[in-house]
C-alpha cells in the first residue's frame, strides 16, 4: 500500500513538473514572438531561395494562402508551426543574407551642379509605387533558349536579392557602374546586382542617367547606340538569372524616353512610314552605326522592341533588349499610361513585373510565349561523356527545338496543309477544330422580364485557370481512324455529340433534371447545340463523358507524347497576380463580403500597381493566342508558310485545348447553380455570366450557406478560376439596348460592365 501510495504522489510530481514545464515553455514562445524576421523580408528570403509557397505550406502542413498572409503580415504565425517557420527563415538567412552589404559599385554624392542629376526623385508616399512591394521580390527571370553549346545543369529557379530588396530612403542613390576593366564575378548576386533593367533618360545638357529598381540611378556613360550596348552588357551588371537550369539568364532590357532617344541619335517617335513597317529602315544612321561595331538585329529589325546581339561564344549570350515607348511599345490597352510616367516610375512598375513574371521582351502576347520557352527550355546539357564533354539534347517536357506540323483540322485557313483547297472552300465543323470562348446570350424569360436588374460575374484568370493542370501534347500527333475515346489523351477528336440532351445530365454522382432552352451547348462557342460529327479537343470529348454520354470518336489526331506542359507557366502568373492584387489590398483568403469590398474601385488605390495587374492578364491570354499566330503581312499569300510556323511554340492543339478546358469549366459550374437555385444565365461572353436578379451583388444570388460557396459551383474570390463582380445594369436598361439594335439575342455580357456600348475589347 504504502509503496502504491509512492509510486502515485512520484506520478503527481511528474504531472505537476510536465505541466510547469509546458507552461513556461508557452512563455518561452511567447517572448520568442518577436525573433521572427519582418513580413517583408520572409518574403524576400523565401523567393531568394527559389521556394514556392506552396512548397513551404506543405512542409508545415498548412495552406498556401496561410504562408502568404504570413508574408503580407496580415496574421502572425502560431505555436506549433511558428518555432518551425522561425527555424526555417534562420536557415534561410544564413545562406541569402540581405542584399546590399557589398555591392561592387561606387557611391557618388548628388550635388546641385547644372549638369547633376536633376530628375524626378522617386516618390516615397505610401501609395507610390517606389512604396509598393518591388523590395518584397526577387529577381528570378530567363527569357532566351539555352544556347547550342549547354552550359552545365544548374539547380531549377535559383533566385538572388536585388536592389529592389534593400529599404529605400526617401532620396534616390546615385551611383556609378564599377569601371571598365573591372573583374566581375560569375557569382549571379554580382552578374545582375542592378536588377533586370533600366530606364535610360537623357536631359537638356545631354546628360545620360538610367534608372533601375529600389531607387537605383546609374551615371551613363556611353556616347552611342552601340557603346550603351556594351555597357549594358559589362558594367551596367544588368540580368536576371534563368528560370529552369538548363536555361540561360535573362538579356538586360534598357527601356529608352524620347529624349534618350534623341540622345543616341533615334528618332523620338516613328514616322507613318516606319510604324506600318514596325521598324526603322535598314538604312537608317543608327542602324547603320550598330553594323559597323559588328552587333547585329533580329528579323525585326529596329523597332519599339528591338533585340541588338553578337554570336554566342563560349556559350555565353551577348544580347541586349530593347524597349522604346515613345515608339508605342507598351501597348496603352495592357499598360495603359505607363509610357508616359517619369523614368524612376516607369523603372519601379517595369521592375515589378520583371521580378514577378519576367523581364518583358516583346508585347504581353510575346513575353507570355517566351515565359513558356523560359520554364521548360528546348535542350538540356547532357551527362559527360567519358572525355567529360557534354552535348545538347532534348529537355524532356519541352516543346524541343524543332516545329512540329498540326494535324490539317487544327490549322487556321490559309495554312500550307491546306494548299490544295479551293480558294474560296469553307470548312465545317467536320473539317477544322472550332475550340473558341463562348459568346452567346438568350431572351429573358417572362419570369426574368420581371426581375429588377442583371448582375454581371467574372471569372479571374480564366484561361491560366484552364491550363492548370492541362495535359497537352508535346510532340507531332498520329493520325488514328475509329479510335476508343481515352480523357488523359490529348488530341483532336472527331465525334458526334448532338444526342446529349441538357435536359437531363450527370453532376457530380447524381442526374439532375434541367431546362435546356435556357443553357448553351458546352460544345459549341455559340452555344448552338452540335448539328453531326464534328472535331473537339480532348477536354471537350470529356466533358460529354462527363455529363454521362458515351461517345464513339470516328478518327483523331493523337499525341501520344504529353505532359503538363503549362503548370510552371500557370503557377507563375497566378502567383504573379496574386501577389500584386494583395499589395492592392485584395487578399486570397478574404470572405465574400470583404473581397467586394475590397475589389470596389482596387484601381483607384495604386494606379500603377493596377497597370501591373493588367500586364499580368493580357501576358496570361496573350500568351495562350499566340500559340496560333496567324499571318501578319510581309507579303503572305494563302497556301504559303508565315515566320510563325518556324517556331517548335507553334502549337494550336495546345490553344485549342486551354480554350475547350476554359469554357467546359464555365458550363460545369453554370450546370452546378442551375441544378441548385433554377437560375440560369442569359448571356456568356469568353469568361463573364449575367444573370436576371432581384439584388444588385452577386451576394445576392450566388447561393452561399454559413460563408461557403455551393461546391463545384461559383465561387467570389482573387484566385484563378473564381468569380468577382463585373458590373450591374437594370433589366430595363438590357431590354432598351435589343431595342434600340433591333438584336434580342444582343449580348449584354459585353456591356454589363458600366454600360457603355462599345466595341472595343478591354483586356478582360
Amino acid at each position: 500500500m504504502r509503496d502504491r501510495c509512492r509510486v502515485v504522489v512520484e506520478v503527481n510530481r511528474v504531472s505537476t513538473e510536465n505541466e510547469l514545464f509546458g507552461a513556461v515553455d508557452a512563455l518561452l514562445e511567447q517572448v520568442a514572438q518577436d525573433d521572427l524576421p519582418t513580413p517583408e523580408e520572409r518574403r524576400r528570403l523565401r523567393e531568394a531561395s527559389g521556394l514556392s509557397q506552396e512548397q513551404i505550406a506543405k512542409a508545415l502542413k498548412t495552406r498556401r494562402e496561410t504562408i502568404g498572409n504570413w508574408e503580407s503580415g496580415e496574421t502572425e504565425p502560431r505555436p506549433p508551426k511558428r518555432a518551425a517557420y522561425a527555424r526555417l527563415l534562420e536557415g534561410l538567412a544564413e545562406r541569402f543574407p540581405p542584399p546590399g552589404a557589398d555591392l561592387p559599385v561606387v557611391e557618388v554624392e548628388s550635388t546641385a551642379a547644372p549638369d547633376a542629376f536633376t530628375g524626378p526623385t522617386p516618390p516615397t508616399d505610401a501609395r507610390s509605387l517606389s512604396a509598393s512591394p518591388l523590395r518584397d521580390a526577387a529577381a528570378r527571370t530567363e527569357l532566351e533558349n539555352p544556347p547550342s553549346t549547354p552550359a552545365p545543369t544548374a539547380p531549377a529557379e535559383q533566385a538572388v536579392p536585388s536592389p529592389a530588396d534593400t529599404p529605400r530612403s526617401t532620396s534616390a542613390s546615385r551611383r556609378t557602374a564599377a569601371p571598365a576593366g573591372t573583374a566581375v564575378s560569375d557569382g549571379t548576386g554580382e552578374r545582375f546586382v542592378n536588377g533586370p533593367l533600366l530606364v535610360v533618360d537623357a536631359d537638356t545638357t545631354g546628360q545620360v542617367v538610367a534608372y533601375g529598381v529600389g531607387g537605383l540611378v546609374l551615371d551613363v556613360p556611353a556616347t552611342s547606340l552601340a557603346s550603351l550596348v556594351e555597357w549594358a552588357l559589362t558594367e551596367a551588371r544588368l540580368g536576371a538569372p534563368r528560370l529552369n537550369g538548363s536555361g540561360s539568364d535573362a538579356d538586360p532590357l534598357l527601356v529608352l524616353t524620347a529624349a534618350a532617344c534623341e540622345r543616341y541619335g533615334l528618332p523620338a517617335a516613328l514616322s507613318k512610314e516606319e510604324q506600318l513597317a514596325g521598324r526603322l529602315t535598314d538604312g537608317h544612321k543608327a542602324v547603320k552605326q550598330l553594323a559597323a561595331q559588328d552587333w547585329r538585329l533580329t528579323k525585326r529589325g529596329l523597332g519599339p522592341w528591338a533585340r541588338i546581339y553578337r554570336p554566342a561564344q563560349a556559350g555565353t549570350r551577348r544580347c541586349v533588349q530593347l524597349c522604346l515607348p515613345s515608339w508605342n511599345a507598351l501597348d496603352t490597352r495592357h499598360w495603359a499610361d505607363a509610357a508616359g510616367l517619369p523614368p524612376a516610375e516607369l523603372a519601379h512598375l517595369l521592375g515589378l513585373y520583371a521580378m514577378r513574371v519576367t523581364t518583358p521582351r516583346g508585347s504581353t502576347a510575346v513575353t507570355g510565349l517566351e515565359l513558356m520557352t523560359a520554364l521548360h527550355p528546348p535542350t538540356r546539357a547532357s551527362e559527360p561523356d567519358a572525355t567529360g564533354r557534354r552535348y545538347s539534347e532534348h529537355n524532356p517536357g519541352s516543346l524541343g527545338k524543332d516545329p512540329v506540323d498540326c494535324a490539317p483540322c487544327e490549322a487556321p485557313d490559309g495554312h500550307p496543309l491546306l494548299a490544295d483547297l479551293p480558294r474560296f472552300h469553307r470548312r465545317t465543323p467536320a473539317e477544322v477544330l472550332l475550340e473558341e470562348a463562348y459568346d452567346w446570350a438568350r431572351e429573358l424569360t417572362d419570369a426574368e422580364c420581371l426581375r429588377r436588374n442583371l448582375v454581371g460575374i467574372d471569372v479571374n484568370m480564366a484561361f491560366a485557370a484552364g491550363a492548370n493542370g492541362l495535359i497537352v501534347g508535346l510532340g507531332a500527333p498520329t493520325h488514328v481512324d475509329n479510335p476508343v475515346f481515352d480523357p488523359k489523351l490529348p488530341g483532336s477528336w472527331l465525334v458526334d455529340l448532338s444526342h446529349i440532351d441538357l435536359s437531363r445530365v450527370k453532376s457530380g454522382k447524381n442526374w439532375v433534371d434541367l431546362d435546356a432552352s435556357l443553357l448553351p451547348s458546352p460544345f459549341t462557342p455559340t452555344g448552338h447545340r452540335p448539328e453531326g460529327p464534328a472535331w473537339y479537343a480532348t477536354p471537350t470529348v470529356a466533358y460529354a463523358q462527363e455529363l454521362g454520354y458515351d461517345v464513339a470518336p470516328l478518327e483523331a489526331y493523337i499525341r501520344y507524347d504529353n505532359g503538363r506542359y503549362l503548370d510552371g507557366w500557370y503557377n507563375r502568373l497566378r502567383d504573379a497576380y496574386i501577389a500584386t492584387m494583395a499589395d492592392l489590398g485584395v487578399s486570397a483568403d478574404a470572405s465574400p463580403e470583404k473581397f467586394l469590398a475590397a475589389m470596389d474601385g482596387y484601381r483607384r488605390r495604386d494606379p500603377q500597381l493596377a497597370i501591373v495587374v493588367s500586364a499580368i492578364k493580357a501576358t496570361v491570354k496573350g500568351g495562350i493566342g499566340k500559340l496560333r499566330e496567324r499571318p501578319r503581312g510581309e507579303g503572305w499569300k494563302p497556301g504559303e508558310p508565315w515566320r510563325a510556323l518556324a517556331r517548335p511554340t507553334w502549337r494550336p492543339d495546345i490553344r485549342a485545348a486551354v480554350i475547350s478546358r476554359t469554357r467546359v469549366n464555365m458550363h460545369r459550374k453554370i450546370v452546378k447553380h442551375a441544378a441548385f437555385t433554377g437560375q440560369y444565365p442569359i448571356a456568356i461572353l469568353s469568361d463573364c455570366a449575367v444573370y436576371a436578379v432581384d439584388g444588385t451583388s452577386p451576394l445576392d444570388f450566388l447561393p452561399y450557406r454559413e460563408g461557403k460557396p455551393l461546391p463545384g459551383g461559383w465561387r467570389l474570390g482573387v484566385s484563378p478560376g473564381m468569380v468577382k463582380h463585373e458590373g450591374t445594369q437594370s433589366v430595363l436598361w438590357g431590354e432598351g439596348l435589343r431595342d434600340r439594335f433591333d438584336a434580342p439575342e444582343l449580348n449584354l455580357a459585353r456591356y454589363i460592365k458600366d454600360g457603355t456600348v462599345t466595341d472595343q475589347d478591354n483586356g478582360e
